[in-house]
């Protein structure tokens, strides 16, 4: 099954209303319900696929662990929604949260991040997809990873500027 990863901009009252109405995640992502909230029509997403797991480790260093706010991508937040835990997860930050974490994205050079790529330990780590010694031939990873490590500092940065909070599903 693979693993996908989507970003979203969320208001604070979307924020409330989905960790007080867990059964309304899947509306929420496809669009199809804005809890009423019109500032929130205009969200923002970004989709990073299945690089997550790979920009988790190299914004931590860990497969699964690191310091708040860059280990954002696999912890930290409000859990929302009732997603078994083998099928993905869904948390929200606030505001606040999401102007720590663009600071620090923003803090953090792409030389830096690079130069943790380091394919044999991503494979021993079991970082997913798990491909990082044998990419399929049409893809670079790190290429990739330093592409979407781009998209998603301007991301946050943007969501931070609006004072919204964030949506991570990763599923």
């Amino acid at each position: 099954m693979e693993m996908l990863c989507t970003l979203r901009s969320l208001t604070e009252n979307q924020r409330q209303k989905l960790l007080e109405h867990p059964d309304k995640l899947e509306e929420f992502i496809d669009d199809e319900e804005d809890f009423g909230d019109a500032e929130g029509a205009r969200f923002l997403d970004l989709d990073i696929g299945e690089t997550w797991h790979g920009l988790q480790y190299l914004l931590t260093g860990t497969a699964w662990e690191g310091k708040a706010p860059l280990d954002f991508l696999v912890r930290g937040g409000e859990d929302v929604g009732d997603i078994p835990s083998d099928e993905g997860t869904a948390r929200v930050f606030t505001a606040d949260e999401v102007k720590a974490l663009a600071k620090s994205l923003g803090a953090l050079t792409e030389k830096t991040l690079l130069g943790r790529y380091d394919p044999a330990r991503m494979q021993e780590e079991d970082i997913y997809p798990g491909f990082w010694e044998e990419p399929p031939p049409d893809l670079d990873p790190k290429e990739e990873l330093s592409s979407y490590f781009e998209e998603l500092k301007k991301f946050t940065a943007t969501v931070a500027k609006r004072g919204h909070g964030l949506l991570v599903f990763i599923g």
